[in-house]
């Protein structure tokens, strides 16, 4: 017996809370009014936060001689971020700059900061964490450093490696480092979802944080989504494709290699909607879905499972370029190459980087 089609909806209960496709019935929010009360909790914390270094109270160390780019959101996982930094940092690369990564290693196993580059020999995933590995990889002249304390980063990265300029990864609410530009990205698929805040929806701080951005990088949707509240400050719009499958043995093929074929898609990500839809685009018969948490670790047994229930469905495994990097050398997958393409506002974005 078959498995039902997967939907390529909004596949999970987190996505369905923070992003619900209509307006919540009386019931509904009843069933959901503690995660109201703990966001009124987190919010106002965030809000005290925020007014402390709005006020000047708080402030973030300047690393002079540095230009420091923060690269961050509003929304908790899935905006595109990734592809963003990985987008910036090849341009600022060909245009000769000295770069550099700034990144905390989101679910590292080690506190120990370290760096490298993707032409040295790559730490392992606990050592580092997924993004940094895959940033690292697609941009091998870029110098990641990883760690909690990034204004140390900073510094090192100006004084040890001579850098020019460095991506602050996921900083927009990182205020101890002060930066230069603060971009945010935003998906236009799912907006600012609920326009709740954690955890009863998918905001980290309120919609008036948006005033601190200086400029907007939007994910353009390839159908139409909720519409944006007005952003206060210059844009670029952009649009994220698949550029390229990648088979087991790290050989690229093109977009349209598994046009009709039968895939079970396998993901660890906030929101696997959205792989789903890119799936779709590929022209790909999706038999089966393996979803798990975000930056998931998958062990032996999970593989095992996956592989099995892929060989029943006679499908190929097919997964992201941020899980490959967690998913050891032997298990088989095919995974998806994401390419950006800037459709409006380059000068602003050269602006912003310093290139003019």
């Amino acid at each position: 017996m078959s498995e039902p089609a997967p939907s390529r909806e909004a596949p999970t209960t987190i996505e369905r809370v923070f992003y619900p496709g209509s307006a919540e019935g009386w019931s509904r929010r009843a069933l959901l009014a503690p995660l109201e009360v703990a966001a009124w909790g987190y919010g106002a914390g965030v809000r005290l936060r925020g007014s402390l270094y709005d006020a000047g109270l708080l402030k973030g160390e300047r690393v002079e001689g540095l230009r420091v780019i923060s690269v961050g959101n509003l929304n908790v996982g899935g905006t595109g971020k990734t592809p963003a930094v990985l987008y910036l940092a090849e341009l600022l690369v060909r245009e000769g700059r000295r770069v550099g990564i700034l990144t905390r290693g989101y679910g590292r196993g080690s506190k120990e900061p370290l760096t490298f580059t993707g032409r040295e020999h790559l730490p392992s995933v606990e050592e580092a964490g997924d993004e940094p590995l895959l940033l690292a990889r697609r941009c091998p002249e870029a110098r990641l450093l990883v760690g909690a304390d990034r204004r140390q980063l900073a510094r090192r990265a100006r004084d040890e490696f001579k850098l020019e300029v460095v991506l602050l990864d996921d900083g927009f609410q990182h205020r101890k480092l002060a930066r230069d530009e603060d971009v945010v990205v935003v998906d236009e698929a799912v907006g600012f979802g609920n326009g709740r805040m954690l955890p009863r929806g998918p905001l980290r701080e309120p919609l008036s944080g948006l005033s601190r951005a200086t400029l907007f990088w939007v994910r353009a949707a390839t159908t139409p989504g909720p519409t944006l509240p007005s952003l206060p400050a210059p844009r670029v719009r952009t649009r994220y494709r698949p550029t390229a499958w990648v088979d087991p043995a790290g050989g690229p093929h093109a977009p349209e290699a598994l046009s009709g074929q039968p895939v079970l898609a396998l993901a660890g990500l906030a929101r696997p909607g959205g792989f789903l839809r890119t799936l779709g685009e590929l022209g790909t018969e999706v038999r089966g879905t393996a979803f798990f948490p975000d930056h998931h670790r998958f062990s032996a047994r999970e593989l095992q499972e996956v592989g099995a229930r892929a060989a029943k469905l006679g499908a190929r495994v097919v997964t992201t370029e941020k899980d490959l990097v967690r998913l050891p050398g032997s298990f088989e997958a095919w995974t998806v190459r994401l390419g950006v393409e800037v459709l409006e506002g380059e000068s602003h974005l050269r602006r912003a980087l310093g290139l003019g």
